[in-house]
């Protein structure tokens, strides 16, 4: 009789608390169906870690947190080390994802088979300087970009820029110029609109993720070389645009290939990219510097996350595919008020294609159609 009531007694309590090994419910995942979620692992979270460029790390920051409001079993931790330590991350496959302002060259390529370019926004490099004074407007032509940068350019009241600001009392000052010490995207860029204004750039430097810089002080991150152009008087950097305007630092404008010196902003840096969707390659690599079009800002680019196709654990490649998906479809409205410019929706579509071709371990698509 006692066993027969301890028996009735364990059936109650299972029926009341539920079967221990059924499976839990972990919410959908935005732009996904829910019997696509991806389950828990085993401590009820699934991590996902990303490593790359500092161009894009503030908008990164706000999409994680967005995106883990409405999945609160996903965890993404990104760090923000240079796109350089964000291509070898990824090629080590150390990290889920990586990040990078440059496209992988060749080279790179063959030593990480399988890896996407998914562009996530635009940004723009703009030239900002500390120079009493002088505000926000400095003109500066392509030719005396590149020679600032060269060191034939040395003082600020050089003739060469004085006449394009006549209205400006320019300082009798040396020239300090400060660039990035890490492997870095945003270099990219800017070297790459050095070598394509510039023969002499081209021919010497030349462009990279790091160059052989002629002379001047290195900093790492955007975050660093504000800060030390910030500390430093008569200094004059690159940096992502977000960063300037974050920091509240004066930038100038620059000569673009039409002949109008323009103002680094949204509207630019979009004018820079709206014909790039009709001229970009399959694979999605493409370079904005030296852009055609009477409004663009010279300077601008596309920022990567670097995926493989094939991801090796099933969980985490749904996650991964989601967060994108996320990202290309609510994230982009969180662009504007931290200062990038929102990928035009011909580039959104071809992202989209990208992410439909992310199979798991099985060979199977990862995400619903």
């Amino acid at each position: 009789m006692a066993r027969i009531l301890l028996t009735l007694a364990m059936f109650l309590l299972t029926a009341a608390c539920g079967r221990s090994d059924a499976p839990q419910d972990t919410g959908s995942l935005p732009g996904a169906k829910k019997d696509t979620a991806p389950q828990p692992t085993a401590d009820g979270d699934i991590t996902l870690t990303g490593a790359g460029a500092t161009f894009p790390y503030p908008l990164y920051t706000k999409w994680i947190a967005e995106f883990q409001k409405a999945n609160s079993k996903v965890k993404i931790n990104y760090q923000s080390i240079g796109s350089g330590g964000g291509i070898r991350q990824i090629t080590e496959r150390t990290v889920d994802f990586g990040a990078s302002d440059a496209p992988m060259n060749e080279e790179q390529l063959g030593k990480a088979a399988g890896i996407l370019h998914l562009p996530t926004c635009l940004g723009a490099v703009v030239l900002t300087y500390n120079l009493e004074g002088v505000p926000s407007g400095l003109k500066l032509t392509p030719e005396a970009a590149a020679h600032i940068f060269l060191g034939k350019i040395k003082k600020w009241n050089d003739p060469a820029l004085q006449k394009e600001n006549p209205d400006m009392k320019l300082p009798d000052k040396e020239i300090a110029t400060i660039h990035r010490s890490d492997g870095s995207g945003t270099t990219k860029i800017f070297v790459d609109y050095l070598s394509a204004v510039s023969p002499e750039w081209k021919s010497g430097p030349g462009a990279g993720t790091s160059v052989n810089w002629p002379g001047g002080l290195g900093a790492k991150g955007n975050d660093g070389v504000s800060a030390l152009i910030t500390s430093t008087p008569a200094s004059i950097g690159y940096i992502e645009l977000a960063y300037a305007m974050q920091n509240k630092l004066t930038f100038a404008s620059l000569k673009n290939k039409s002949g109008k010196f323009i103002t680094p902003s949204l509207e630019s840096t979009t004018a820079a990219g709206a014909g790039a969707a009709a001229k970009m390659p399959d694979d999605l690599r493409i370079s904005l510097v030296d852009a055609e079009g009477e409004d663009a800002y010279p300077i601008a680019g596309f920022t990567y996350l670097l995926v493989y196709q094939e991801q090796k654990d099933l969980a985490k490649g749904k996650v991964l595919g989601n967060f994108v998906k996320w990202a290309m479809q609510d994230g982009q409205k969180f662009t504007n008020d931290l200062h990038y410019a929102p990928l035009p929706a011909a580039v959104v579509e071809k992202v989209n294609k990208k992410l439909a071709a992310l199979v798991g371990p099985d060979g199977k698509p990862l995400l619903a159609p």
